[in-house]
């Protein structure tokens, strides 16, 4: 697998394929693998860039060079691109979703196009609206559990709630004991990429600068928060459109992986069709 060297740490990717660069963005608790199956999918069309963010997979955790933001995970994904500011798609689930909006933000004028999978961007629902600020609170309950497990060191039980919230309850008790161990080492992450995304203040009008063709993927049995995320985002983004997986959950890539894989697949193929038209005479 191979890395570079970042900020004082060891910064892994996984690499294939060549065309067009596609920079995959992973959720919580996972790693840049997650994509593996898109990868085979895409592999010999596009050039595929999935790095395992901070504290996760084969890249070394935060150096604690200053204050944690998404914009410590956005200066990662940018490094393993490559020189010369080339333009690229770019694909975010879940905290991966979150830094990809922050990437957005910060230098639309690179994308090519979008795909948003349920993004954690929770200050979203941060507004006067009596039933989001209830979907806030919720995503908030969970954040203070893994808080509270970070600070007693009770990471089985914080994990174990943050995994049978995004995946339904019992699916903790499930898992094989040593899945179990090495999800549990990751909480103190887990609290960091929660800190990140509630830091985060861009009002939702802001994002109407993304102007690049966006696909917002949820599922129709995801909690409530990120379902009404996908939402939002998706009315405001001015080329977005949102496509519901039915029977899917938060960790639809990993679950629902075809359908997930084929709507990004055809998103890019609709963005190529569009570009290589003739201009209008």
């Amino acid at each position: 697998m191979p890395n570079i060297d970042f900020n004082g740490a060891r910064i892994a990717y996984l690499e294939s394929g060549s065309g067009e660069t596609v920079l995959l963005l992973h959720a919580t608790a996972t790693a840049g693998d997650q994509w593996r199956s898109l990868d085979k999918m895409l592999g010999a069309d596009c050039r595929l860039l999935a790095p395992d963010l901070y504290g996760y997979g084969e890249t070394d955790p935060w150096p604690g060079s200053g204050p944690y933001t998404l914009a410590a995970e956005v200066a990662l994904a940018e490094a393993v691109l490559p020189p010369g500011g080339g333009k690229f798609h770019l694909v975010g689930h879940s905290y991966g979703g979150a830094v990809a909006l922050r990437f957005a933000m910060r230098q639309p004028e690179r994308l090519l196009s979008l795909v948003l999978i349920e993004p954690v961007a929770f200050h979203l629902l941060c507004d006067d609206t009596p039933s989001n600020r209830r979907l806030f609170l919720e995503a908030m309950e969970i954040a203070a559990l893994v808080w509270r497990a970070t600070a007693s060191g009770d990471y089985r039980s914080g994990m174990g709630g943050f995994i049978d919230y995004w995946n339904g309850p019992g699916s903790w008790i499930r898992l094989k004991p040593e899945v179990q161990a090495a999800l549990a080492r990751r909480v103190p992450k887990v609290a960091l990429d929660f800190r990140a995304v509630t830091m985060e203040s861009t009002p939702l009008a802001a994002y109407r600068r993304i102007a690049v063709p966006t696909l917002v993927l949820c599922g129709s049995e995801s909690p409530g928060p990120t379902r009404r995320i996908a939402e939002l985002l998706a009315e405001r983004l001015l080329r977005a459109r949102l496509q519901t997986i039915e029977g899917a959950g938060h960790m639809l890539p990993l679950t629902h992986k075809d359908a997930v894989n084929a709507a990004i697949a055809e998103h890019l193929l609709r963005g190529r069709a569009v570009r290589g038209r003739p201009a209008a005479a």
